[in-house]
């Protein structure tokens, strides 16, 4: 007999919806219905409502795996709803996940549900098996779901037929025909019998059956009659008998009453024994656990018979105390308690925290140096595989030939030759480290203490050093990132020291651009601190709270000029003079950029690595990234114009 606790699985489509230009680097979101109401071709049926109940569990901790591998998390649902048609899901997928590019290219785009039965009905004579009951246990993303011509069938979540028949058969309610379904034995052994008889042998029959009912009625009075007459005389003996007892007890010298107060005053006696030795048993128990108790009264631990809800902050201390003590994050006392509240009255400490904590941290600290950024969320993000990557590219072509009414017919009739010309572009993505020290001596208590001013020191640098590499990076040696202003070596717009920055300096720059600065959206303007408080001098500059709520706002935007945003940086240099020559980058002023024609790869997220110091006695935590750009085509230009302050 197959176990009722099997794990079932559930397959279905499911479609995936780009994020946002800044967002589309960490994470892809999916959705679809993870089942439906459907009836298979086996005849399975899951009701919609099994899962208001169903989903209760899941939504403690609702992962999303892949290829239903519990050491694989790789999202979150982030949304669901329940209607007519079943259990729709929509799911975040983090850019940290292998799978993450399968998703997006919609190589992967099923779903898999693995649930528990609770309660099932399977009615063999109409062949339909349907679930009233059920736990979901977890949603994965799959490469080849359960059935790909149905919508589900769980049939497939057995090795054999017999297996599967077996499973429902648990399920089989006793006696079909109290539910209105006659078995198969019900349908052939009743029968209806034909009666052709002569009408006298009918009337004997009725003169038969008359007889029959007079006799049996006859009997049934006589009985009736002696049944009365046996009542009559024991009520007369019972009232005889209780006279002749009443009579021997008043003959007696002790009367009933007294005989009952004594019996009444034995067994108080008898009671007051007991009582005084069971509670003289209690007072040496309590006495001997005296201590015990004292103890659970100061216990500051409590547990509830659900889970506690554990804040982001409180997780994200527990992870970075794990990488500083080199400790796995249930070794920590801090992280120990917060696993203990977050289990189940406390029976399971470990409760995934290694796991589910790690990549949730790892997640959040990302985002946040995403967020920070200004320049890098301009251009087109990648995730690479490798610190190398080299791609093709279909520089501009050239025109096509108009052909006269006099070319028909000949080999003019195809236009003028022009060789395809196709020509590669290399990414290489470059590490990016920071760490922090802490002596061995510091405590726990301490560190907790510590962990959120060195979470925003690490985050804040990594973001500012990868602002400043895209911005003003060299190229070369310890500063491997080429920079915007690299590309515009020698400025076509240029301005005096003296002067103040203005928004005919930043129209410059976009004609500077030539072709590449026609369409306003395309084009970005980067500023540094003093050159946006001279734009705020300038009555015709349109800042955000002119331009009106509904405009697009970037990252550091300010204001917009002609219809393309401004944007102000901090890692641009303070005002300078200097020269035009060999790609100075101390006096750069402003940037125009057409976003478009650079691409940022990012192989890999934020993380954290942990190294004991011996001969220091310290300990080292490093936050790492890989991270690269380049432009895609010079053949227009360089998509960038640099403003440069001169002498």
């Amino acid at each position: 007999m197959v176990d009722k606790n099997k794990v079932l699985y559930i397959s279905s489509a499911f479609t995936k919806e780009l994020p946002k230009v800044e967002d589309a680097i960490k994470s892809i979101y999916i959705e679809g219905y993870a089942s439906t109401v459907d009836i298979d071709r086996g005849g399975d049926v899951v009701p919609a409502s099994v899962w208001e109940d169903g989903i209760k569990n899941y939504l403690k901790n609702p992962i999303i795996l892949a290829q239903h591998d519990h050491d694989d998390p790789i999202g979150r649902m982030i949304e669901h709803k329940i209607d007519a048609t079943g259990l729709w899901v929509k799911a975040r997928i983090s850019a940290a996940a292998e799978i993450f590019n399968l998703i997006k290219d919609e190589v992967l785009t099923a779903f898999s549900i693995g649930f528990r039965i609770l309660d099932a009905e399977y009615n063999a004579a109409a062949e339909v098996f349907l679930i009233k009951k059920l736990e979901l246990v977890e949603i994965s993303v799959v490469s080849v779901p359960m059935n790909q011509n149905t919508l589900f069938n769980l049939s497939k979540a057995f090795s054999s037929a017999e297996d599967y028949n077996s499973f429902k058969a648990q399920f089989t309610p006793k006696g079909d025909s109290a539910k209105g379904l006659e078995s198969l034995t019900d349908k052939t052994s009743t029968h209806k019998k034909e009666w052709n008889m002569d009408p006298k042998e009918l009337q004997i029959m009725l003169d038969n059956a008359a007889k029959s009912a007079a006799e049996q009625a006859t009997k049934s009075l006589l009985a009736a009659q002696a049944a009365e007459k046996a009542e009559k005389e024991a009520a007369e003996k019972a009232a005889a008998d209780m006279d002749a007892r009443v009579k021997a007890a008043l003959a007696t010298s002790t009367t009933g009453a007294e005989r009952l107060i004594a019996d009444i005053e034995k067994r108080m006696a008898e009671q007051t024994e007991s009582t005084k030795s069971a509670i003289s048993g209690l007072e040496t128990a309590l006495a001997e656990k005296a201590a015990e108790i004292v103890a659970m009264q100061k216990s500051k631990m409590s547990f509830a018979d659900t889970k506690a809800d554990i804040s982001y902050e409180d997780k994200e201390k527990a992870v970075l105390l794990s990488k500083f003590s080199g400790k796995a994050i249930e070794a920590t006392k801090f992280g120990k308690e917060l696993a203990t509240k977050a289990s189940v009255g406390g029976k399971d400490p470990s409760h995934q925290a290694s796991t589910t904590w790690e990549l949730e941290v790892s997640l959040n600290m990302e985002s946040e140096v995403r967020r920070k950024l200004v320049v890098a969320p301009l251009m087109r993000n990648i995730t690479m595989q490798t610190n190398v990557m080299t791609m093709p590219l279909n520089p501009e072509a050239g025109y096509g030939t108009w052909i006269t009414n006099a070319q028909f017919g000949t080999t003019a009739s195809a236009g003028a030759s022009q060789t395809h010309r196709l020509s590669e572009i290399t990414l290489n993505s470059y590490k990016l480290a920071t760490n922090e020290y802490m002596m061995y001596e510091e405590e726990e208590d301490s560190l907790i203490a510590l962990m959120p001013i060195v979470r925003d020191a690490m985050v804040r640098r990594v973001a500012k050093s990868v602002d400043k590499a895209y911005l003003l990076g060299a190229g070369s040696g310890a500063d491997p990132v080429k920079g915007l202003a690299k590309y515009d070596d020698v400025s076509a717009v240029t301005a005096q020291v003296a002067n103040a920055g203005t928004i005919a300096l930043l129209r410059s720059l976009r004609k500077d651009l030539g072709a590449w600065g026609l369409d306003p959206n395309d084009v970005t303007f980067i500023v540094n601190t003093e050159f946006y408080y001279d734009l705020l001098e300038d009555t015709t500059f349109q800042t955000m709270d002119k331009v009106g709520p509904k405009a697009t706002i970037v990252n550091g935007q300010i204001g917009m000029v002609g219809g393309s945003p401004v944007i102000v940086s901090a890692e641009l240099p303070a005002k300078t003079a200097g020269v035009n020559t060999g790609g100075n980058t101390a006096n750069v002023g402003a940037i125009a950029l057409v976003s478009g024609n650079f691409i940022v790869g990012n192989q890999r997220g934020l993380r954290f690595d942990q190294q004991d110091l011996v001969e220091t006695q310290r300990k080292v935590l490093v936050a790492s990234l890989r991270t690269g750009m380049t432009q895609l085509t010079s053949n227009l230009g360089h998509g960038v114009s640099v403003f440069r302050w001169l002498v």
